[in-house]
């Protein structure tokens, strides 16, 4: 299983080089007020990856951060919780008499 996920890894690896050789021509990037960027078009399709991939991992902060935050509480109280009585009465107990 480990071979054929390496295997998969390289072919991909290999056809995003195809990619990025095959998108090296320059373009142009227009912002505002007439100001433009020129680059090779695969560092414009890295740069959005990148920014894309930051957002993702902000959203998921969030949500990891409020998750923990719930989780220290929950545990919190756990703690404080007083403790079960040790004895455990059997309803089945009551039936045999």
């Amino acid at each position: 299983m480990r071979y054929l996920l390496r295997i998969i890894e390289l072919a991909l690896l290999i056809f995003l080089i195809t990619v990025a050789v095959q998108n090296s021509h320059t373009v142009e990037f227009k912002l505002f007020f007439g100001q433009s960027w020129s680059a090779p078009l695969i560092v414009f399709l890295l740069l959005f990856f990148v920014v894309g991939a930051a957002v993702g991992l902000l959203a998921t902060l969030a949500y990891y951060l409020r998750s923990r935050k719930e989780i220290s509480q929950l545990k919190k109280e756990l703690r404080n919780r007083p403790p079960l009585p040790q004895t455990i009465n059997d309803p089945s107990d009551s039936v045999a008499n």
